[in-house]
């Protein structure tokens, strides 16, 4: 039985499901809206390599390592994103949340906040997790601070760490969050959602 089970995950008009070939398309579409991977600090997929990003996942998933999560609007079913649970540790219970992207037009809404309010609270309160990892490019401060805004806390930086799709070195910024931080973060994130938008 793997730690991770397939399961569907929902809140706030938000679906978290298991990513699958089916979603090649919206993926696509998603993946459109602002021409994310032009972005050298993401691991968004080219149109033509939508397929392969998905198989990779899957076979990620089948190793243990990697589990896919399409995000989408629960009402049209629309794809908005993707995010997983990655470099997943069952003896530690520790996972890391990453490979995480949306369309432009999803950019700066409830939606991340929301997805991510779904996957820590999987983790946690299903899983066990004891901690929940994050890491980012140390130039995509866009991603720093939405992970600081989920209440994690800096670990420090690995430097000259992974390739970036064009071919240069990055240095890969850590974040982790302890289940005992965990209650003040949900009301947090609870909080963020709950609070009118100016």
């Amino acid at each position: 039985m793997a730690f991770v089970e397939p399961v569907k995950l929902s809140a706030r008009g938000v679906d978290l499901v298991p990513l699958t070939l089916d979603h090649e398309a919206g993926l696509r579409a998603a993946a459109a809206d602002g021409e994310l991977w032009k972005l050298r600090i993401t691991s968004v997929p080219e149109p033509e390599h939508t397929r392969k990003y998905i198989e990779d996942a899957l076979a990620m998933r089948e190793a243990g390592n990697r589990f896919a999560f399409a995000v989408l609007e629960s009402a049209t079913g629309k794809l908005l994103g993707c995010s997983s649970y990655h470099d997943i540790v069952p003896a530690v219970k520790r996972v890391e949340i990453g490979w995480t992207w949306y369309g432009q037009s999803s950019q700066r809404s409830h939606v991340n906040t929301t997805a991510k309010l779904l996957l820590l609270t999987h983790a946690f309160e299903t899983l066990g997790c004891h901690v929940v990892g994050w890491r980012t490019d140390n130039f995509n401060f866009k991603s720093q601070a939405a992970i600081e805004r989920l209440g994690a806390r800096k670990d420090g930086v690995i430097r000259g760490h992974a390739l970036r799709r064009d071919g240069t070195i990055r240095d890969t910024v850590m974040y982790s969050m302890r289940s005992g931080e965990w209650p003040e973060a949900k009301a947090q994130l609870l909080y963020l959602l709950d609070k009118p938008r100016a």
